[in-house]
Formats: C-alpha cells, sequence, structure tokens
C-alpha cells in the first residue's frame, strides 16, 4: 500500500539510519532523495557490533541474508577475567521464530557496502558531496535550499546526519549540544583466532576490554576507558593501547606484545546527549544518531536506527498526514530508545566506577531481555 501522507522525501545524510530509511520509503512508494555531505561516501573501518534485536530489524530490512554471509552471526556473551579464563556465558535470547541469530558482528564498511546496493537497487536518487543550508516549512511542504545553491520541495524531510547533526541545528537551533562522556574508545582490527568463539568481555580490570568477531577469519578488540578528553596522535596508537592492556593475561597478552605501528587501531572520544521529544517540528523529523545518539555498550546505536526507518514507513503507510505519522512515531520509539540510551550510560557509569561484574551483566542482560521484545 502506498503512503497517503508523502509522496515526496528527503533524507539528509547517507549513513546507516539514512540509507535504511530510503530503503523502507521506496517499499511503500515515496519518492527519495538522499543526500550526503561527504564526497567520498563510505564508511570508516571500524567495527560493530550487532545484537539479536539489530540482526531482526536487518532481517525485517531485507539485508539479513547479505549481513550473514559476510560477517559473523551467532550466540551468546562469554565473559571472562584479566587473566583470559572463562567466568560465564549470557545468554542473549530472542524471541521463538525470531529467524535470526542473537548476537554478531560486522566491519562498517561492509555494512555500508550491503545498504548501498539495496538503496540503490530500491531506486533512491542519490547526491554526494551535497549539503542543506537553509528549510522553508509551510502546510503543504518543505522547501530545501542545498549547499550547491539548487532547491526541492518535498512532503517530509529527515536528518539522518549523525550527532552533529545539521538538520537537527537548523528546526532545534537550542537543543543540547553533544557532550563527552568522560570514556573514549579503541579498537584494533585482527585475525580471529579459533578459540574466540563468539562476543567475549574480559572484566575486572582497569578497564573494559572485549572481542567482537566479524567474519569467520577477522574481529576487532574494543577497549573502553575513561579518560580526559585528550588527542592522541595516530602514530602513537599502538605504543597508548598497548599501555591500556598491560596487566591482562592469555590472547590479551599475546594482542599486546605483537602491537607495532601498523596494527589496525581506531580512537575517539564518545559523545552522547538527551534531545527532549519530540525529535520533529512539523514536517521534518530527526532518526538515528541525530536524534538519540547513544555511547557502544548495548551495542543498540544501528539497531536503533533501523528500526526507526522499519517504524516510520509502517506509520507513514498507514497515516492520513506527516503530522498524524510522526505523532505515531514517537510514541513507539521514545521509551525504546530511551532504554538504550540510558543503560549504556548507566554502564559506562559502571565501567568507571569499575563496579562488580555482576552488577554490569545485569544491566545487559535486562536491557537485552527487553529490547528483544517486539518493536
Amino acid at each position: 500500500m502506498a503512503s497517503k501522507a508523502a509522496r515526496r522525501a528527503l533524507i539528509v545524510g547517507a549513513g546507516t539510519a539514512g540509507m535504511s530509511a530510503a530503503i523502507t520509503l521506496r517499499r511503500i512508494g515515496v519518492a527519495v532523495d538522499l543526500v550526503d555531505i561527504n564526497p567520498q561516501w563510505g564508511a570508516l573501518g571500524a567495527g560493530l557490533t550487532i545484537t539479536g534485536p539489530t540482526l531482526r530489524a536487518l532481517h525485517q530490512l531485507g539485508v539479513y541474508e547479505d549481513v550473514a554471509r559476510k560477517a559473523y552471526v551467532g550466540e551468546g556473551i562469554q565473559v571472562c577475567d584479566t587473566a583470559g579464563d572463562p567466568l560465564r556465558t549470557l545468554a542473549t535470547p530472542m524471541p521463538e521464530g525470531s529467524e535470526v541469530q542473537s548476537s554478531g558482528g560486522i566491519m562498517r564498511p561492509v555494512l555500508h557496502g550491503i545498504l548501498e546496493k539495496h538503496t540503490r537497487a530500491a531506486g533512491a536518487s542519490i547526491r554526494i558531496g551535497l549539503s542543506i543550508e537553509a528549510l522553508q516549512q509551510d502546510g503543504t511542504g518543505v522547501d530545501v535550499t542545498f549547499s550547491d545553491g539548487s532547491q526541492g520541495r518535498y512532503d517530509l524531510v529527515l536528518g539522518a546526519d549523525g550527532v552533529f547533526s545539521r538538520v537537527r541545528g537548523l528546526i532545534f537551533p537550542d537543543a543540547p549540544k553533544p557532550e563527552y562522556t568522560g570514556q573514549s574508545a579503541w579498537r584494533l582490527f585482527l585475525p580471529r583466532p579459533p578459540q574466540v568463539e563468539r562476543r567475549t568481555y574480559f572484566l575486572g580490570g582497569p578497564v573494559k576490554v572485549g572481542f567482537t568477531p566479524v567474519s569467520e577469519t577477522d574481529m576487532y578488540l574494543f577497549l573502553l576507558e575513561r579518560t580526559p578528553q585528550v588527542f592522541i596522535k595516530p602514530e602513537h596508537f599502538h605504543s597508548e593501547l598497548a599501555k591500556r592492556l598491560e596487566g591482562y593475561g592469555g590472547i590479551l597478552q599475546q594482542i599486546r606484545e605483537s602491537l607495532n605501528p601498523q596494527s589496525d587501531i581506531n580512537f575517539r572520544p564518545l559523545e552522547a546527549f538527551i534531545l527532549p521529544s519530540p525529535w520533529y517540528r512539523n514536517r521534518v523529523l530527526l532518526i538515528g544518531d541525530a536524534a538519540h545518539p547513544t555511547t557502544p555498550q548495548l551495542a543498540s546505536g544501528a539497531g536503533m536506527a533501523i528500526e526507526d526507518a522499519l517504524v516510520l514507513a509502517e506509520e507513514l503507510e498507514q497515516a492520513q498526514t506527516v503530522s498524524q505519522a510522526f505523532t505515531h512515531f514517537m510514541e513507539r520509539r521514545e521509551g525504546r530508545c530511551r532504554l538504550v540510551t540510558e543503560s549504556s550510560m548507566e554502564l559506562g557509569r559502571l565501567e568507571q566506577a569499575r563496579a562488580p561484574v555482576e552488577a554490569q551483566t545485569a544491566v545487559v542482560e535486562r536491557a537485552l531481555l527487553k529490547l528483544s521484545e517486539p518493536v
């Protein structure tokens, strides 16, 4: 059934949220213009952990088979101590009949490639190296001025342009700004040893360390630390990461000793904020990180972005007006997305306080169980 509420949409930002929305809106007959400011459209090489609810969203989006073929999908999370000895395996339950595995990992460029293929196949019009300069709304549409001077008119506009969203700044100039959470994240891409069978945490040390498989042959190591916001030169990444792995044994000690200037390492501070409801003004709606950015502790940021796209298309297909669709969208999305952001921030606080392993795993289990419920 085609949407009665909207016939033409602009999506600003061609990342996970934007491409997912392009796919779902094309399904309901909406003409889509998708723009992205980056002339070198793509994704950086950091890995991405995927939960069962995210895999379910990818299945509903129609890309799960591609993900399962090119990435890692499995079950459970192995929890180890700082010596690398197993403590317990956390279940990652999904409801019966979900048709997906309950845990996974993928490299961001791989996910980008999968979503790009499906976005192009869906028939979205894609313009790269382009942003927006201004938005002017009236009762029937949105007039958009682009950074190259061109203009367009749309029934609705989606801001899917990330944590530093240009669209958010235009419609909510007084919105909270992203703030440093007190933690920074390291990621190291490396071959996957046979003994790493699933996602793995090493808890009890001064920092949180873990592995996420991203294919049959590869994985990434992640490390979260509490630190003042600092700039580290890339040429020092290997030596700085080695310092942070001091005191860890087993496989982590082997990895630490193997670090060198050629090691594939990514480092970034974690920033977040809480945007008050609603996430829209008239015919312009924010989705994904533009509306509800989260730290990576719960591994659900991408999943929430994809769910946003799925729910929005469902509501636009049913609604008579854009306003009605956006209202129902908020009713379904705000509480669920807030669960992710608040649980992730709680985990960050527990990690920084070096809380007992049981306290940290309880937050993960409680949130994942809630997220496994129908959207």
